[in-house]
């Protein structure tokens, strides 16, 4: 059976079913206690601060939306070695049951419409080890290229915070 979708920019209303996308990704990374997002944090930080994006896909038609099965959440970078700025994809998930219906492909579609549009030089993106159907789906249907040579790093809160031991003061 053939599943009419349509993909739009995500706007305030749409915080509700944002959180609930962001969930049941945690749930499937078997990370839920991770998941720490509130309404509040959204609404401040993707559309006021405007410090992300996001796209969703939504069942239906524009003028008859359903529910959200999917969601890209993107932000901008900037390479130094290209001169250019980048676009980082956060995350992308579609929910089980509307998935190898296209929406995946199309999310990524719209990805590249936003990055040639902002004139970026990359998309990139991070996807988990063990994530073999996402890996497959990424290097044989959008001929992505795994970064062999890089490692992800982060600091968390309290990481972020000892970065202060480092600071120069003034005498």
């Amino acid at each position: 059976m053939t599943l009419t979708f349509h993909i739009r920019p995500a706007n305030v209303d749409d915080v509700d079913a944002m959180l609930k996308l962001v969930q049941d990704l945690a749930t499937y990374e078997n990370e839920p206690e991770s998941a720490r997002a509130t309404p509040a944090l959204f609404r401040e930080n993707i559309f006021e601060k405007k410090y992300a994006h996001t796209l969703l896909a939504f069942d239906g038609t524009p003028e008859v939306p359903g529910i959200a099965l999917g969601m890209a959440l993107y932000f901008f970078n900037f390479s130094t070695w290209t001169g250019k700025p980048g676009l980082f994809l956060e995350d992308l998930y579609v929910s089980p049951d509307a998935r190898n219906k296209g929406i995946g492909k199309a999310l990524f579609a719209e990805l590249g419409k936003v990055a040639q549009e902002k004139g970026c030089a990359r998309l990139d993106w991070s996807v988990l080890k063990w994530n073999t159907p996402s890996i497959a789906f990424y290097e044989k249907k959008l001929e992505a290229q795994a970064m062999e040579e890089w490692m992800g790093m982060r600091l968390e809160e309290q990481g972020i915070e000892n970065l202060q031991k480092f600071a120069v003061h003034a005498a």
